[in-house]
């Protein structure tokens, strides 16, 4: 009986490890919301690294996110150039949501520091 509870113990913890490293491995490889948001709206000038080093974004003269310059502005800053537009680059506010603007502008941030 004992040893019948010991294996039941062992195959339950095992299935719980491997249930957890499944749900983990997941959440890794799940893109955010601004990163969605990103690459369909942005990354076509700015770049899937954010650098700028398209056609379109060397053309407009789009700023690489990660140069000292741009990771001096604020998020409120960021927030109001990608909701009314800059220079060459449109307007986003109306076309998509506050939320998307502060997701978008997370996942900016985060490409400095990969």
């Amino acid at each position: 009986m004992h040893l019948r509870i010991g294996v039941l113990v062992r195959t339950i913890a095992v299935a719980a490890m491997a249930l957890g490293i499944l749900l983990l491995a997941g959440l890794a490889g799940a893109q955010s919301n601004g990163e969605k948001v990103y690459k369909a709206k942005c990354a076509g000038c700015h770049g899937p690294d954010g650098t700028g080093s398209t056609a379109a974004g060397k053309a407009m003269k789009v700023r690489d996110f990660c140069s000292d310059e741009v990771k001096k502005e604020t998020d409120a800053e960021f927030t109001d150039i990608i909701g009314k537009g800059k220079n060459k680059m449109p307007a986003f506010s109306g076309k998509i949501s506050d939320a998307d603007i502060k997701d978008v502008v997370a996942y900016i941030r985060s490409l400095c520091k990969k």
